[in-house]
C-alpha cells in the first residue's frame, strides 16, 4: 500500500490533461526515482510559470509582460485578425510560418450543455477590437468539433456588416487515406476543393 503521498501526488498529477490513474502512478514512481534536485526543479518550474505567466492584455495570448511579442510585433499585419480557442492553438499556427497577422484567444468555445456561454470568452473583447478599426479579415479557426463549430457560426453572425469573416478549411489530412475518412471530412474536403 503506497503512502498517503504518493497517494496524493497521483492524485495531482491524474487532474492533468490525457493522464490516466496508470500514467499518473508512472510518472509518481518516476519522480521518486530520479535525484531530489531533478524534482525540486519540476516543482519549481511550475511555481515559476505559475507565477511569471499570464494573458495577453490585447489577445489573450500567454506572456510575461503585459503584451505578447506577436502583439508588439510590427511587422505583423494588422489587418487580419485570426481567432482562436486557446493559446496552445496560437503555437501550432505559428508552426507553419503561413499566418503574418494577428490572434484574439477565446478561452475557451461555445458548450451551454457545459454552461460556457459567450459572456465566459472573449467575444465582448473581439467585438471590441473589430469596433476600434483596423481589421478587415477575421478568420475563425477553432476546432472543428460540435463546440468548435457553434462557436464559429456565433461569432460569424456577430461579425457580419464589420468584417470579412472566413473559415479554417477542413478537409483530408495529407498522407490520409480517402477509404479511412469519416463522412463529414470527406464532404467538408469536397466542399473546400479548389483549382490546381
Amino acid at each position: 500500500m503506497p503512502s498517503p503521498a504518493i497517494e496524493n501526488l497521483v492524485a495531482q498529477l491524474t487532474r492533468l490533461p490525457s493522464i490516466g490513474q496508470r500514467t499518473a502512478r508512472r510518472l509518481a514512481f518516476h519522480l521518486l526515482q530520479v535525484p531530489k534536485e531533478e524534482a525540486i526543479a519540476l516543482a519549481e518550474a511550475i511555481v515559476d510559470v505559475k507565477e511569471r505567466v499570464h494573458f495577453c492584455a490585447e489577445c489573450g495570448n500567454l506572456t510575461e509582460e503585459e503584451l505578447c511579442s506577436i502583439c508588439l510585433d510590427q511587422r505583423r499585419d494588422r489587418h487580419l485578425l485570426c481567432v482562436v480557442e486557446q493559446p496552445v492553438d496560437v503555437v501550432s499556427l505559428e508552426r507553419t510560418h503561413e499566418f503574418r497577422g494577428l490572434y484574439h484567444v477565446l478561452g475557451g468555445a461555445l458548450s451551454p450543455l457545459d454552461g460556457v456561454e459567450p459572456r465566459d470568452l472573449r467575444i465582448a473583447d473581439l467585438l471590441r477590437r473589430i469596433d476600434a478599426g483596423g481589421v478587415e479579415e477575421v478568420v475563425i479557426a477553432t476546432n472543428p468539433n460540435m463546440t468548435g463549430e457553434a462557436t464559429a457560426s456565433y461569432i460569424a453572425d456577430q461579425l457580419r456588416g464589420r468584417a470579412r469573416v472566413t473559415r479554417l478549411a477542413s478537409g483530408l489530412p495529407v498522407g490520409g487515406d480517402l477509404e479511412y475518412a469519416d463522412e463529414v471530412t470527406l464532404g467538408r474536403a469536397l466542399e473546400g476543393r479548389r483549382e490546381m
